[in-house]
């Protein structure tokens, strides 16, 4: 009986330890090790920079080959409002000229309101492949992932609805999965920087720091003493990357330094107006078909306008991203002032609990003090008696 058990328990470990069950392991260890990477703070990152651009790509897909007929309607209502204007001069011409001008505007205040409810639905006189570049559709995507909602461009399309629902699904917490960690990792580096130039800067070296609390017989002061970042610096910090960013906007948008400073303190502050967006004014393939006609049919214009348009497409793309990145590092900086300001909010606090609890001690010692103190003690006369 125990032998076939001892051959059971040995049978088993051999089946265990059979190739065939190597690769499964070695898959899981694997998994294990790729989902511990996307956890730290570099995988975060990176995976929230691959989920944009995915989108992005996702977004182009649905919306930017979906077909529209607002152009063609927006066509026809040209041509009936041109056809209706020649039809009225050629009846009243200009013999009966208030007839004519009443008739005139009334068709102009028609074709007015059918424009204006065109335009209220989304038409901007633009194609979806236009309107749903690269550019613009990275922007979109961190427009939803963040929360900002800019609104400058939204999804027409049913399909585009319902990916916007689940991209936004997963991709706000995996927002608020990096927001948390980068908080982190950049308040415990400026912590260490500010630390370290406040130890550079300090008045007292460390040899003095030491003969003090010798000398003092305290050896509690010989610890180092925590030193909390002010909320100055982080604001500082923050001021510095915002006119930043209000110098690079105002270069590459050809922004106003005023329209500028306000995108950026909207759109960190998670305002997102929609106003003022990076890459509403790229240059579309639209336009670069009707620069080539230009130049096939009028012989002044520059021939080499078109291979200018190209190259200024690539480097908005290339411009593009590093505001993009722009906006993920600015986002994880609002989260180290966040995680730095509440690391002082919480040291305050507890100074003032322990001032407050001084305080009241002190104040029931005096109270104590004056209201016990002046009792009357016995005395004896002549005879030996106490009296009081």
């Amino acid at each position: 009986m125990t032998k076939n058990v001892r051959n059971t328990r040995a049978g088993s470990f051999n089946a265990s330890s059979t190739p065939s069950n190597r690769p499964r392991k070695r898959f899981k260890r694997c998994c294990r090790n790729f989902v511990t990477f996307m956890c730290t703070q570099v995988g975060v990152g990176a995976l929230i920079v691959i989920y944009a651009i995915c989108g992005a790509f996702s977004f182009r897909k649905i919306e930017g080959e979906s077909e529209t007929h607002k152009e063609a309607e927006v066509t026809g209502l040209r041509t009936k409002c041109a056809e209706e204007l020649w039809n009225v001069t050629e009846l009243y011409n200009t013999l009966d000229k208030p007839t004519w001008q009443n008739s005139t505007d009334h068709i102009l205040q028609k074709y007015q309101k059918e424009i204006a409810a065109i335009i209220k639905q989304g038409y901007d006189y633009r194609k979806p492949a236009d309107i749903w570049s690269f550019p613009a559709a990275l922007m979109f995507c961190l427009s939803v992932i963040t929360m900002i909602g800019y609104g400058n461009m939204v999804p027409r399309t049913p399909w585009g609805k319902g990916f916007t629902v689940i991209y936004a699904t997963f991709g706000i917490p995996l927002y608020i999965l990096y927001f948390l960690n980068m908080g982190k990792v950049l308040a415990r580096s400026f912590q260490f920087l500010y630390r370290s130039l406040h130890e550079c800067t300090h008045e007292r070296s460390s040899v003095e720091h030491r003969l003090d609390a010798l000398e003092n017989g305290s050896l509690r002061s010989l610890h180092r003493k925590k030193i909390i970042v002010p909320s100055t610096a982080c604001l500082w910090v923050i001021i510095f990357y915002i006119f930043t960013g209000t110098i690079m906007f105002a270069n590459w948008e050809k922004w106003s330094f005023l329209n500028s400073f306000y995108f950026c303190m909207t759109s960190l502050c998670k305002i997102g107006f929609g106003d003022f967006v990076p890459g509403a004014s790229l240059v579309t393939g639209s336009l670069i078909a009707e620069t080539s006609k230009k130049v096939q049919d009028d012989p002044t214009v520059d021939p080499n306008a078109v291979t200018k348009l190209q190259r200024s497409i690539a480097e908005q793309h290339s411009k593009l991203a590093i505001n993009f990145i722009y906006m993920l590092i600015g986002m994880g900086l609002v989260a180290m002032c966040y995680n730095l300001m509440r690391e002082e909010v919480r040291v305050k606090l507890k100074e003032l609990k322990e001032d407050t609890k001084l305080c009241l001690d002190d104040t029931r010692t005096r109270f104590v003090g004056c209201c016990g103190g002046h009792q009357r003690r016995p005395y004896d006369n002549e005879d030996g008696d106490d009296y009081y």
